[in-house]
């Protein structure tokens, strides 16, 4: 019997469409994933890449870079594995390079690999903090460019538009 629940999206049958985000083109479809368990392991990644980018970030305030840069990245590496649950590995490639994303893609590819700069050969944690924002408001405008209208009302909302 399946488990009743608002999170239980095989009971939900056809009530939720085949869109893009669940076609069967997943990284994993080879291990027979449900959309549900797909699901689940699209945000476990997310928790898991966040937990590891805060600890990371600690981290940097305690003076340990190397570590702070390590760990970071391979918080923002997590979650972006994490779409493959979800869409696959190829398509996110794909989808990550079209023209609508490419700019916010290329800095945010650009800011990580600034990050181990600053950390590494540079040694300033001031640089790595401004790469991590950098990082962050890219990263916030690509995953905005998914979200039909949402770059427009973020442009309005804050006067530029």
């Amino acid at each position: 019997m399946a488990s009743k629940g608002w999170f239980n999206l095989e009971a939900a049958g056809g009530v939720i469409p085949e869109t893009q985000f669940f076609e069967g083109d997943s990284a994993f479809k080879f291990l027979g994933l449900t959309r549900t368990q797909r699901l689940y392991g699209f945000v476990g990644c997310l928790i898991v890449g966040f937990v590891l980018s805060i600890l990371g970030s600690i981290l940097l305030f305690t003076g340990m870079l190397a570590s702070f840069a390590i760990l970071y990245t391979l918080g923002i590496v997590v979650s972006l594995i994490g779409t493959g649950f979800v869409i696959g590995f190829a398509n996110q490639i794909k989808t990550m390079f079209k023209p609508v994303r490419l700019v916010a893609t290329v800095i945010f590819l650009g800011s990580i690999g600034l990050v181990f700069v600053g950390a590494f050969v540079l040694g300033n944690e001031i640089l790595c903090i401004v790469f991590v924002i950098i990082e962050y408001l890219a990263y916030t405008w690509y995953t905005l460019s998914y979200i039909p209208y949402a770059r427009s009302a973020v442009l309005k909302l804050v006067g530029m538009s």
